[in-house]
């Protein structure tokens, strides 16, 4: 895969950056109003943290005042994931308005990880600012000024959409601290994948494609990924779900779509129960589900954020039975990779990323890597213009140039050079093929006969460039390729052709041939 040019419908611009590498002085820090949860819920969440090995940012022995003290906010910047624990007084303390300000800056600036938990309260109403929750908040905003009530109502809308863990009065607390302490340890264990890291020209294709899926939106998003057979769609695809998951509360990458139906056909009813259960077992993590209707994905998803990946989909029905916006959660986002573009407008899709294909320079590296191991050429017998005669015979497909790449992997010199013979040969004409093959032959006929040596290493002879004057004269003005590149071409394989030479070079030739067909 490497960088390509892309097409797009969305104006806004942002880019996939990380936040710097940081040793973190707090594995969490847990932002709350003290008389509804210290004693309470907190406590038991602050038990199970320990026994889990979590540790979190303990404010005792801190003195409350009208503005946040510089420890504090020391503290925040220097814990890895914050827990806001939004209870029915939280707003009345302009502490923990302000500290949640803090919160949501360093999230924005440094890139920390913020969970929810929604104790006794809506997350609508934390929102908008209503009921017992908007009553607090406007008594606190009775005493401050019209630009801090302005800040804090945008802070409590943008914590309200994020997507958390929802306590009510009957609910098994135990059971839920239990999960919120799971969920925690699992996002402070999870570690940068690496498996992407040598995708030639990915970070760009990343960029472009953020763009347009805009995660911070609260609004359910749907995105097209485009191109042809080849190109790296899917493995771009899996880079962002790597990137973007953790980001979510639920998500998937769901593949092998082409098997539930037949393309060209409509789908049977229970082949759309099949794919809505496919679907539903993967982002709930749950062996064997099995659903009675096709309103059961909006039925488990419809409050959830969730980031759904459908690869390789070949049908409109599929999108119908499977990507309804309507279905999920605010702040979802459906992926929807395809190589027909046509199934991406039908649907409404309007922010399509179109793969193109790579740079002559990303293309020989895609090669060389597939190949030797490295970006270019090593040093040897293999050069450089041949190489990018491989890339262009390719026509710079990834897939293509990875799978010709490792044709060549661990072979010699010699071998290489005979590979990259037999691949050039392949760009020529069937008569000009028959040439080549003629005039190679022959001298190791004519030389085997006139040396003794029983087609050792053989060289051309003068009497064969009046053959191939004599052939280029019957074929004519038919020749597609310059007799002198043919007589190149049959050049280079003088040095290195020995007897198992010549069989590999035919053996490697027609086996790309029927490969190429």
């Amino acid at each position: 895969m490497a960088a390509s040019t892309s097409s797009s419908s969305s104006s806004s611009s942002s880019s996939i950056s990380s936040p710097s590498p940081c040793t973190w002085r707090y594995m969490t820090f847990t932002s709350f109003h003290g008389p509804d949860v210290r004693n309470t819920f907190l406590s038991h969440l602050r038990k199970q943290f320990n026994t889990n090995g979590i540790t979190m940012f303990d404010d005792k022995r801190m003195e409350r005042s009208q503005t946040l003290a510089p420890t504090l906010k020391q503290a925040i910047r220097e814990s890895k994931i914050y827990i806001v624990l939004l209870s029915k007084n939280y707003a009345s303390s302009s502490w923990c308005l302000d500290e949640l300000l803090e919160i949501l800056n360093c999230k924005e600036k440094r890139g920390q990880r913020v969970m929810t938990i929604f104790y006794g309260v809506n997350p609508s109403d934390v929102r908008k600012q209503t009921g017992e929750f908007g009553i607090a908040f406007n008594e606190t905003c009775a005493r401050k000024t019209e630009e801090e009530r302005t800040k804090w109502s945008h802070a409590l809308t943008c914590v309200g959409n994020i997507t958390g863990v929802h306590v009510q009065d009957r609910d098994d607390e135990a059971n839920m601290i239990e999960k919120i302490a799971t969920d925690v340890s699992e996002k402070l264990n999870a570690t940068e994948s690496k498996d992407f890291d040598d995708i030639v020209g990915l970070k760009a294709h990343l960029t472009e494609i953020e763009s347009l899926l805009y995660v911070d939106y609260d609004k359910v998003k749907i995105v097209g990924i485009s191109g042809p057979a080849g190109i790296g769609k899917s493995t771009i695809a899996r880079a962002l779900h790597s990137l973007l998951s953790s980001s979510f509360n639920l998500s998937c990458f769901m593949e092998n779509l082409i098997s539930e139906s037949n393309p060209g056909s409509s789908l049977e009813y229970s082949s759309k129960l099949s794919l809505q259960e496919q679907l539903l077992s993967q982002v709930l993590n749950l062996k064997d589900f099995r659903i009675r209707h096709l309103g059961a994905i909006q039925e488990w998803l419809h409050d959830q954020r969730v980031l759904i990946i459908l690869d390789d989909v070949t049908s409109l029905e599929q999108l119908e039975v499977l990507a309804n916006m309507k279905w999920f959660g605010p702040g979802s986002r459906i992926i929807v990779i395809t190589e027909d573009k046509d199934i991406l407008v039908q649907h409404g899709i309007k922010d399509v990323y179109h793969v193109g294909f790579p740079s002559d320079a990303d293309a020989l590296k895609i090669f060389c890597l597939s190949a030797f191991g490295q970006a270019s050429p090593p040093d040897g017998s293999v050069k450089l213009h041949e190489c990018e005669m491989v890339v262009k015979y390719c026509g710079s497909l990834p897939l293509n140039l990875h799978v010709l790449g490792l044709a060549f992997r661990g072979r010699s010199d010699d071998e290489c050079n005979l590979g990259l013979l037999g691949f050039l040969c392949l760009s020529l004409s069937e008569k000009s093929q028959t040439l080549l093959y003629y005039l190679i032959g022959c001298s190791f006929l004519e030389n085997a006969k006139e040396t003794g040596n029983d087609l050792d290493i053989c060289h051309p002879s003068g009497d064969l460039t009046k053959i191939l004057a004599d052939l280029a004269e019957e074929i004519g003005d038919d020749l597609d390729i310059e007799l002198g590149q043919i007589f190149e071409l049959a050049n280079k394989a003088w040095p290195t052709l020995t007897r198992n030479g010549m069989e590999y070079l035919f053996e490697l030739w027609f086996s790309k041939a029927e490969y190429n067909n």
